[in-house]
């Protein structure tokens, strides 16, 4: 099974080097020549998580995207959400033909507010069958650090997503398999505003006691929107376990730990700092952003109650006062 990576920021860098340490060798594309270079004489990614070295005997890197999918069986999208239709654009159809592909996407694409799997049906005509997540709470510095971590996989053909799994099961990282391919991605986009949300609190000087009970409520709400996500979607056979990893054990890490871009960004905006500020002074995508107003968009059709979120888009979308923002937060808790 070769392996293709899309993309060159940390969490494509920690997704290599789990499938490197694994005995894969993957064709990894990067946008930047001189990266490329870089990577060739140095072994580390110049950018992002420049501890983790690489055998380079594993890996062919290319600027050329449809190289990188000719020479690949699985596709391994890891790109921000923000910028993945652009990235995605310069491959034909028909040389997506008998590929699978696995996103590492924990966002929605914000052009048309959508899922990847839904960009890939509309422009390529790519089956379901075929598309794959990866997902998880798991920081790509921890992957760096060979810290124990879990990711879970979701597939709609148990065996097949078990396969690929396999892949990147090491002494460092364990899998986890289940087959709500729509719902954990709804998860990872709102975990994400979520966590933006429990910054803004920090910022505005919340205590720990009100950051659980916000992260609670936020456990709940997030369950009320996957429920309704799922009956719309009519995709789920089977009662789902959100308090597994990939759900609950997601949001509590990305709210909680300092490596939480999102929790950074949020922290920055109840700090005083506006939106274009701290995009600014932050060298990494808060994917949470973008997602507020697609989760908000989306929402108009799935019509789930979700005040946090709707709160946290008209802090961040229609300049609401942070302060204000959590005012109405702070009522509705329970």
């Amino acid at each position: 099974m070769q392996f293709g990576m899309i993309g060159s920021g940390s969490w494509a860098t920690a997704l290599s080097k789990i499938l490197t340490d694994n005995g894969n060798h993957i064709h990894w594309w990067m946008r930047n020549s001189d990266s490329i270079k870089y990577m060739r004489s140095r072994r580390h990614n110049p950018h992002y998580l420049n501890a983790a070295y690489f055998n380079m005997a594993q890996i062919t890197l290319d600027d050329q995207l449809s190289t990188v999918v000719q020479n690949s069986d699985v596709l391994v999208v890891a790109v921000p959400s923000a910028f993945a239709e652009d990235a995605l654009s310069a491959i034909k159809p028909e040389e997506l033909k008998g590929k699978k592909i696995v996103s590492a996407i924990k966002g929605m694409l914000p052009t048309h507010n959508q899922l990847l799997h839904e960009f890939l049906a509309n422009r390529f005509q790519f089956p379901l069958e075929d598309y794959y997540t990866v997902l998880g709470p798991c920081h790509a510095e921890e992957v760096a650090a060979e810290k124990l971590s879990y990711l879970t996989f979701s597939g709609k053909d148990a065996q097949q997503t078990a396969d690929i799994a396999s892949n990147f099961r090491t002494e460092y990282l364990n899998t986890v398999v289940n087959s709500d391919v729509i719902g954990v991605q709804y998860a990872a986009v709102l975990k994400n505003i979520y966590a933006l949300g429990a910054g803004i609190a920090h910022g505005l000087d919340y205590g720990d006691n009100f950051q659980s009970v916000y992260i609670a409520n936020a456990a709940d709400e997030m369950v009320r929107f996957l429920r309704k996500a799922s009956s719309t979607a009519e995709q789920q056979e089977a009662p789902i376990n959100y308090a597994a990893s990939v759900y609950l054990g997601d949001l509590l890490v990305t709210c909680y730990s300092l490596y939480s871009r999102n929790r950074t960004f949020g922290n920055m905006i109840g700090k005083g700092y506006s939106v274009r500020s701290a995009q600014l002074e932050m060298n990494m995508v808060a994917e949470g952003y973008n997602a507020s107003k697609c989760i908000y968009h989306t929402n108009q059709l799935i019509q789930a109650e979700i005040p946090i979120a709707t709160a946290i888009y008209r802090i961040l979308w229609e300049q609401m006062p942070a302060q204000e923002g959590f005012r109405m937060i702070e009522e509705i808790l329970v």
